[in-house]
């Protein structure tokens, strides 16, 4: 049986470039079952390029990820996929799938004893606000539709770890609401998930995230709790614009001046 305790994740000396560029150099990073990180830093920082090296899409320059103590390299598919799930910030779509055959696909791995996978597909989609799309084809949606659609795939893989590129990036401030709050509720429930979430939306970073793992872009990172991390003078020297704090209905709101 695997220690309950033990790291999700665990990143040892990691190092991520871009050409010339060292990205990341040297992340020590652990995530455990229930936290919620946001990934935060100005643009070309490679928070996108972390996380698919995280979710095992890209090798890391040098240092090693160990996913549930499994390194993605030395890793079947079948095997990955149960896992970890992964959201991009973009989709293709070649072919006319329904949204509930799209979050059935992210089923495929449970195929053998999924006896229940139709009514599993419609709960995630009502999860995220999505069940009157069940029968929609997907590349009928708008991008904020399909981005829910996309999570609600995600969450039926029924994974202990999920990787999320911009999960708000196309959603109005209500479903934006809706699902910060199903993501929440995902790494709080019975499973316990671990959720790693690149953001560049402040406000839901600091609604989602218990812990944050900011970027600077230079090699440079800062890991630690929500409260720690994300303050105005650490996101001030992070994005070079002065940021002001104020609690609005007992929640924190950072603002850049």
């Amino acid at each position: 049986m695997s220690d309950p305790s033990a790291p999700l994740l665990a990143c040892r000396d990691l190092d991520l470039r871009y050409g010339a560029r060292m990205l990341v150099r040297g992340l020590r990073w652990d995530v455990r079952r229930g936290e919620r990180w946001a990934v935060v830093g100005p643009n070309g920082a490679g928070k996108s390029s972390l996380l698919r090296v995280l979710a095992g899409a890209q090798p890391p320059g040098a240092g090693t990820v160990a996913l549930a103590g499994q390194t993605p390299e030395n890793t079947a598919a079948e095997a990955l996929a149960a896992i970890r799930a992964f959201v991009a910030d973009r989709w293709a779509d070649p072919f006319g799938f329904t949204a509930r055959d799209t979050v059935l696909a992210g089923r495929f791995r449970l195929r053998a004893g999924d006896r229940d996978g139709g009514a599993a597909a419609l709960r995630f989609l009502e999860q995220v606000g999505c069940a009157h799309l069940a029968d929609r084809d997907v590349r009928g949606l708008s991008r904020g539709e399909r981005q829910r659609v996309a999570i609600a795939a995600a969450l039926a893989q029924e994974t202990p770890l999920l990787f999320l590129d911009e999960p708000v990036s196309h959603q109005d401030p209500r479903q934006r609401g809706s699902v910060l709050r199903c993501l929440i509720g995902a790494a709080q429930d019975d499973a316990g998930r671990a959720i790693i979430a690149v953001f560049h939306d402040l406000d839901a970073a600091l609604r989602f995230a218990t812990h944050a793992l900011l970027l600077t872009g230079d090699g440079t990172w800062w890991a630690g709790t929500a409260q720690e991390v994300l303050t105005t003078e650490n996101l001030g020297r992070l994005f070079g614009v002065p940021f002001v704090e104020a609690v609005a209905e007992g929640r924190r709101i950072v603002i850049a001046e």
